[in-house]
């Protein structure tokens, strides 16, 4: 699930990592980390949104009185099927209802969430009924409306207002203005905020390493109300050390249940192979952690019986300690949504010989007579559908790179739409026209070079940071092979982690992407440039298409998860705070 909630120590972690510094020896350990976490079902946070509903000049469809109006919600699911998830309390004798039902849905940044809104006068003969027992198709029908929760939460004041229409199918728009309207406003829960910042430390833990001290982190895990244990925070690895006081970790209230909801901290002793030792447990509510904080005193760790019903835990002399627990309202990335800030999509295509030959189908930009899309079209229709929804004027910037143009040299990073002066296009049909007409435009070239296109992209984050602008870039680079320009894209992207940019990065094909997972600092160490400078921070995600594509995540949500954090992470690198 999305990353989009509390700005935790700049979101380093969505489910409330503690800051990582470029600086800090054990950083690479704590990649590892994670990687540790994600294979024991890591997943990440999300918001609670409640939804109130209100509408205006509805028709009258009694004959002595005025309707009798209720609202029904309804997700529309991806084969056009509808799913009801609520009915509002039926208003009596209004044309302008006010509805105090209200509905909690979990936004999910990663995923474009569509909603349906029916509005229906009950019959009087049914108004002693429970509103959940109604037959709809007993009742008449005032009008429907629909969004997706992304329109909403992007409104200023998070309030949408939509025309009430005859249905999906009506095409009489003069008709349809007539059916009245209704309004959508979304409010977050404040427990989506709720953050409790946690500072924890450890005495006596036990040797693991024959020739040195353990290299100690924590796991904090909940338990699932199916019983299985989830792991929601880490702390960083500290090395040699038995003793250990680790950085601050943040957990989210919404993300753990209650302060009173059961929590397992693990430590563990790190080791690069990703068998890390278990050195210890304990079984803790933050609300336990908190008396132990306000004691001064620690609890003892221990290590789990063997399988057997006469077997006991092993009580260890290793304590636990809370050096420090304060609870406090986060940032959220809607909240930098309702100030006003938009991300701003761009997409740059691989045009390189290797795709082969567009117009045999075996070519990766082979355009397919059916109107199937091939795996260039899916991923930009995939993410631009999503991401669409947060760029209020959706003139997307547009490259390609690898390929000769008519008549010239090999080039790296060409305007999309054929332009010598701008590179932008109108919206996400655009994109796809331009990369059609481009494949009749273009000689397919080589080498593969990211550094233009990164270099392009920062250029206009730069640009619009300048200029004090509220906007945050994401680049998607689709390509079907490995880069030939590793210490120059390493080095872009070393100046880029400074600006308000992300980029996503999609490999098409059957080629060996080793070198691309590089790039991507969930799968190994943070990115240095040749003169030595560490990245502050991760911007990039990549994912083969090939690995999600035919699997229940789709690699909209595979790339998209992390974006909230990486967004919020870039807030606190940059101490941006919004004015609501």
């Amino acid at each position: 699930m999305g990353n989009c909630c509390s700005d935790v120590a700049g979101g380093q972690s969505a489910v409330g990592g503690t800051g990582k510094n470029q600086n800090d020896p054990a950083y690479s350990p704590n990649e590892a980390v994670d990687a540790f976490l994600k294979s024991r079902g890591y997943q990440g946070l999300y918001s609670q949104i409640e939804l109130s509903l209100s509408a205006t000049s509805l028709r009258d469809r009694d004959m002595l009185s005025k309707s009798d109006p209720m609202a029904v919600l309804y997700s529309k699911e991806k084969d056009g099927s509808l799913k009801e998830l609520s009915r509002t309390e039926v208003v009596l004798n209004s044309l302008n209802p006010k509805w105090i039902t209200k509905y909690t849905i979990a936004y999910y940044f990663e995923t474009v969430q569509n909603l349906v809104f029916r509005v229906y006068d009950v019959d009087t003969q049914f108004h002693n009924q429970d509103v959940k027992m109604l037959k709809l198709e007993e009742q008449d029908f005032l009008g429907e409306a629909s969004c997706t929760l992304a329109q909403i939460v992007t409104k200023s004041g998070r309030s949408l207002t939509l025309d009430l229409v005859c249905g999906e199918q009506s095409s009489d728009q003069t008709h349809a203005r007539k059916l009245g309207k209704l309004t959508v406003l979304a409010e977050e829960s404040v427990s989506s905020k709720t953050t409790i910042e946690l500072r924890l430390r450890c005495s006596e833990l036990e040797s693991k390493d024959l020739f040195s001290k353990s290299d100690p982190f924590l796991v904090v895990s909940k338990a699932t109300e199916s019983g299985i244990v989830v792991p929601i925070c880490k702390t960083e690895v500290i090395k040699n050390d038995h003793s250990p006081i680790w950085k601050s970790v943040f957990l989210n209230i919404q993300q753990i249940g209650s302060k009173d909801s059961p929590l397992t901290i693990e430590c563990y002793d790190f080791n690069s192979n990703g068998k890390h030792s278990l050195l210890g447990k304990i079984h803790k509510s933050l609300s336990d952690l908190e008396k132990l904080h306000s004691a001064g005193i620690g609890a003892n760790l221990f290590i789990p019986a063997a399988l057997g019903p006469n077997q006991q835990n092993k009580v260890l002399k290793s304590e636990l300690f809370v050096e420090s627990y304060s609870e406090k309202i986060q940032y959220t990335f809607l909240d930098y949504l309702a100030w006003g800030y938009e991300l701003n999509f761009m997409v740059a295509i691989d045009f390189t010989a290797s795709n082969g030959n567009p117009r045999l189908p075996d070519s990766l930009h082979y355009i397919d007579p059916s109107g199937r899309p091939n795996a260039y079209q899916r991923a930009i229709l995939d993410v631009g559908e999503v991401l669409q929804y947060y760029d209020t004027d959706k003139r997307f910037p547009a490259w390609g790179f690898g390929a000769r143009p008519i008549d010239g040299p090999v080039s790296h990073c060409f305007n999309l739409n054929g332009s010598n002066s701008y590179c932008e296009v109108e919206g996400i049909q655009g994109i796809m026209m331009a990369y059609m007409s481009a494949l009749h435009n273009v000689s397919l070239a080589g080498p593969t070079l990211f550094g233009p296109v990164i270099t392009s992209a920062a250029h206009i984050a730069s640009q619009s940071m300048t200029n004090n602008e509220r906007k945050y870039f994401v680049l998607l680079i689709i390509t079907d092979g490995v880069i030939t320009d590793l210490q120059e894209t390493m080095d872009a992207l070393v100046q880029a982690a400074d600006l308000p940019l992300s980029i996503l990065i999609v490999g098409v094909g059957g080629a060996d992407f080793k070198e691309m997972e590089i790039l991507d600092a969930d799968k190994g160490e943070r990115l240095e440039s040749a003169t030595g400078r560490v990245a502050v921070r991760d911007i990039v995600q990549f994912v083969p298409l090939r690995d999600v594509q035919n699997g229940d995540v789709s690699v909209v949500q595979s790339l998209l998860a992390e974006l909230p954090s990486q967004f919020l992470e870039f807030m606190r690198f940059r101490k941006i705070q919004p004015t609501l």
